[in-house]
């Protein structure tokens, strides 16, 4: 028997069921989201992804709700359970059709809030296995209400069976992934988001534990959804690693964001070099912006900063070297002088983690008095945060290179260096950048304390110290613990990049060690 074994009726069956999981099916679903201000999860997807790449799974899945819905009602209405999700290729431009393979998932919010449903969760189970047996880069729109009370089909008392979520959090360390958060994003949505490597917001996002519903059902109080997560407070406390105006620039980071994790690309443009020259100011109490040593070391428009305003003493940012990606992390003079606080500790550990986990090596440019001090700041766990920063540092087997820019004093400036100046592949410093054990005035008036209280006059005795302070900065001249082999050499700032990217050539590709990313 020869021809066609699929009959017309079926066919034209088959087509009409395609086209209702399309956006075009719901014009006043779609309209409404435009209005909001939002785009539908096919519009980022395709926004997203490679065209033509895209392989759908569970794309006639609906709400299972049949027992109070008619059936044309649920597909019409809840296409794909509300989850669009499937395979696919992003960045092919850079990395090619094999280089460039992902798993692409996102609610839709204009299916039921968003919300999850069973079908909707046996999907997510279906592709995080696959995810791990594919070994593929994740990026997962996570918007939405969290759970779907709504559905009625199958019997449940407390869904707390369902593998999601174990699922999802197990995949930490064995594949990159991506959240982005435009919109409200609660509950079970917003922990989709929390377990995520990386999450990306649009400025009129809110990610909360629990939606305005469950905050008013526990007793504590009445919100609207926007006051429960807004950008400002989770972008402001570390929750959001880049907050962006909205979901077009959402993908577009996203994409820069994912192309780190799929390896090399072709060498980027040099920014002239000679201007490291000039970028640190005379004098160790003047404070300066990190920043500009960042984008002229790196490739030019390869910069991406991450959690800018939780920490800002402390920069964490990914870019590249010659095509390969790398991870800096910096001290801001700007912010508590560039010590090491809590939450700065907290910040470049769990940065250190995410680089070491997927084999990008990093880059550390040091200009820190050391680990924040005083009462104040012993109150919010100082010990235990900042030695997990040398713990971060110790553990790592990426290569790390660290720069001396000007300032290198103590504890926090061996954290800085995965616990000490010969712990890294390489160390080096600028000319004019001091070493030291600890603060150089502080060492002064500690270690003469005694000959600096005989001195009644106290315009004299901070003369005094001004004097033995030069004399030890003169001594912690980086040409001096050069000479002593305490650090590996002293170069010429015009001369960092080509010797990190040696280094780096030197060293071959990072491993990759696969341990679990902290999600905090």
């Amino acid at each position: 028997m020869t021809g066609d074994t699929t009959g017309d009726g079926e066919f034209s069956e088959f087509e009409e069921r395609v086209g209702l999981t399309l956006d075009p099916a719901r014009p006043d679903a779609v309209e409404k989201r435009h209005s909001s201000g939002g785009r539908t999860a096919r519009e980022n997807l395709d926004d997203l992804i490679d065209p033509g790449s895209f392989v759908e799974y569970g794309r006639f899945a609906i709400a299972s709700q049949r027992s109070r819905r008619e059936l044309d009602d649920l597909i019409r209405k809840t296409p794909a359970d509300g989850l669009v999700a499937g395979t696919a290729r992003v960045n092919g431009d850079l990395f090619g059709e094999e280089g460039s393979a992902c798993a692409v998932l996102s609610y839709d919010y204009t299916v039921l809030a968003g919300t999850q449903g069973h079908l909707g969760h046996r999907k997510k189970d279906r592709l995080f296995d696959l995810i791990e047996r594919m070994n593929l880069p994740t990026v997962f729109f996570a918007e939405g209400g969290g759970g779907r009370p709504g559905d009625t089909d199958i019997p449940v008392v407390s869904a707390l069976e369902v593998p999601a979520f174990a699922l999802w959090a197990g995949l930490s360390g064995k594949v990159p992934r991506i959240a982005v958060v435009h919109g409200r994003c609660f509950a079970g949505n917003a922990v989709i988001a929390g377990c995520s490597d990386l999450i990306v917001a649009t400025e009129s996002s809110s990610i909360g534990m629990g939606g305005p519903a469950m905050i008013s059902g526990g007793g504590l109080g009445e919100v609207t959804p926007d006051e429960v997560g807004p950008s400002s407070m989770q972008s402001g406390n570390g929750v959001i690693d880049v907050l962006v105006a909205d979901e077009a620039e959402a993908v577009e980071v996203t994409k820069r964001l994912l192309s780190f994790f799929q390896g090399p690309i072709a060498p980027g443009k040099a920014p002239d070099q000679s201007s490291l020259r000039d970028v640190v100011p005379e004098g160790a109490r003047r404070a300066f912006d990190p920043m500009p040593i960042i984008r002229t070391l790196a490739d030019e428009d390869t910069v991406v900063l991450l959690r800018e305003s939780f920490a800002p003493e402390m920069v964490t940012a990914f870019g590249r070297l010659e095509g390969r990606p790398v991870g800096f992390i910096a001290n801001d003079s700007r912010h508590m002088a560039g010590a090491i606080t809590s939450d700065a500790a907290d910040k470049a550990s769990r940065f250190l983690q995410l680089c070491d986990s997927f084999g990008i090596a990093v880059v550390s440019l040091v200009d820190t008095p050391g680990m924040m001090v005083g009462p104040e700041h012993e109150a919010t766990g100082l010990v235990r945060h900042t030695s997990r920063l040398l713990i971060a540092g110790a553990a790592i087997d990426v290569p790390l290179l660290a720069v001396v820019t000007r300032r290198s004093y103590g504890l926090g400036a061996q954290a800085m260096m995965g616990g000490g100046t010969h712990e890294p592949l390489l160390t080096v410093a600028w000319p004019g950048a001091n070493l030291g054990p600890m603060g150089l005035e502080g060492a002064v008036r500690l270690a003469l304390r005694d000959e600096l209280a005989k001195i009644e006059d106290e315009a004299e005795r901070e003369e005094r110290v001004r004097e033995l302070t030069a004399a030890a900065e003169k001594n912690a001249r980086a040409i001096n613990a050069a000479t002593l082999f305490e650090i590996d050499d002293v170069i010429d700032p015009a001369d960092t990049r080509r010797v990190l990217c040696s280094t780096l050539a030197a060293a071959g590709p990072p491993p990759r060690s696969g341990r679990f990313v902290d999600a905090w």
